[in-house]
């Protein structure tokens, strides 16, 4: 069977504070958006183990991925026999913000719990989801959300109306374990804007841009630069990064604006025009 992993953009992200488990309290609210990875899972004959593969020879393929880990997850609590093919093909950039390994980890629950027809609770999905990674919990719901704790708290909501979006990303990634653990003790950089933004019966808020724009400086540069585009009502990172997205005005031409952002920025800049779901 075919399944569809949809990246997500945090639409605000509020970091209140450090937990004892080491995590961070965080509230932050996330929309999936119209941009996917591809899944296919089969069932096995005879093998009683879970073959996993990828297009991106750069993903890893043993316990380490969250495809993998998501799917012994649901074997372990159901009690199956673990036989399944699954491949991945990768279309969300790695490293960027926007989701992809947890989306791929809660779209593989929830593929397995149709293919094997366990008819399983959402309840139940996301709690397995909860121990492979902070974001798995908001992907099974497959709605934006308001989500809590460190991110296992989901609250399903529907956003008032579809947001046009430009996604920009530079050859690099950010390491979200990284970003958080230098939340606190991070400064902001003179001239650059942090503050909430008001656009489209939105707040566009994220606290993890002051430790990410202290390293690097060009995602600074990148958002400034979409605030200074007519055709772009709000800028802001997803997540830790490195992924900047424009929130676009009425009737503007985003791959106009990307072209430009290639042109004047970075000519390798990996652009993507998308909606919000």
């Amino acid at each position: 069977m075919q399944a569809f992993a949809p990246a997500k953009i945090n639409l605000s992200l509020k970091v209140l504070g450090e937990r004892s488990d080491g995590f961070h309290e965080i509230e932050t609210l996330i929309t999936p958006i119209t941009l996917w990875d591809e899944i296919k899972i089969d069932k096995s004959d005879g093998n009683k183990h879970i073959d996993f593969r990828c297009d991106d020879s750069s993903i890893p393929v043993g316990d380490e991925n969250l495809i993998v880990r998501a799917a012994k997850a649901f074997f372990a609590v159901t009690k199956l026999k673990p036989a399944v093919s699954i491949e991945l093909k990768k279309n969300i950039p790695h490293g960027a913000g926007l989701g992809g390994g947890s989306s791929d980890a809660a779209s593989t629950l929830l593929a397995l719990d149709e293919l094997f027809e366990t008819k399983l609770p959402r309840e139940a999905l996301a709690k397995m989801a909860e121990g492979i990674g902070s974001d798995v919990p908001f992907f099974i719901f497959q709605s934006a959300a308001v989500c809590k704790g460190r991110g296992e708290l989901v609250r399903a909501l529907k956003l008032p109306k579809r947001l046009s979006m430009l996604l920009l990303k530079p050859g690099f990634g950010v390491a979200t374990a990284w970003a958080y653990a230098r939340w606190r003790e991070s400064l902001e950089i003179p001239g650059v804007c942090y503050e909430a933004q008001e656009f489209a019966g939105q707040t566009f808020l994220n606290d993890l841009e002051r430790p990410v724009f202290h390293k690097f400086v060009f995602l600074a540069e990148l958002k400034a630069w979409l605030l200074n585009q007519a055709g772009v009502g709000a800028a802001l990172m997803s997540g830790s990064g490195s992924t900047v997205f424009a929130v676009m005005r009425e009737n503007a031409d985003a791959v106009r604006i990307a072209q430009r952002a290639r042109s004047e920025l970075d000519p390798e800049l990996w652009t993507r025009v998308c909606e919000t779901l």
